[in-house]
């Protein structure tokens, strides 16, 4: 398969890498189909010598069917050669691991009381409508509103637990 993705050079702690073309299998730094540009990372990001793109080049490979890797797709999707990828922007990353299982696991429970606190009203419910076979209709309007009412309750709690995460 073929890439498009960078390859070291410079010195130690002076990185400048080459956006090159290449198979999958061949070593970062190792043999490569073609040269497309460069990328300095120690540059600042206004000046334009940070990356130089030869975007015909670019183009061409990826109409041959090569993937750039996420950083490539960044650096394209910023010079406007291709669609700019969507953010793998993880806010749990910087949370350790056995923090994460932690707040995981509240939240599973969180979820599931309410979930067992609609279901015993739900059988509840339904013991009452061979009853209410004799009432007026609506009574039975009345027992009907508030399953309703609990389905977009327990939707909203979801919904609530996601943005606090990622504050």
């Amino acid at each position: 398969m073929l890439k498009l993705r960078l390859s070291r050079g410079g010195t130690k702690k002076r990185p400048v890498y080459k956006v090159v073309v290449a198979d999958s299998r061949f070593a970062r730094d190792g043999r490569f189909i073609e040269k497309v540009g460069f990328f300095n990372p120690l540059l600042p990001k206004e000046k334009k010598e940070r990356i130089g793109l030869e975007a015909e080049r670019i183009k061409y490979w990826l109409g041959q069917g090569a993937q750039p890797t996420t950083r490539v797709a960044r650096i394209l999707g910023e010079n406007e050669l291709m669609p700019m990828p969507a953010n793998g922007n993880n806010p749990q990353k910087a949370v350790p691991k056995k923090d994460r299982k932690k707040e995981g696991s509240e939240e599973a429970k969180k979820e599931e009381a309410p979930k067992a606190d609609v279901a015993p009203a739900a059988e509840a419910k339904k013991e009452e409508a061979p009853k209410a076979d004799a009432a007026p209709a609506a009574e039975a309007k009345k027992e009907e509103a508030p399953k309703a009412d609990a389905a977009p309750a327990a939707e909203a709690k979801k919904e609530e637990a996601p943005k606090e995460e990622k504050k």
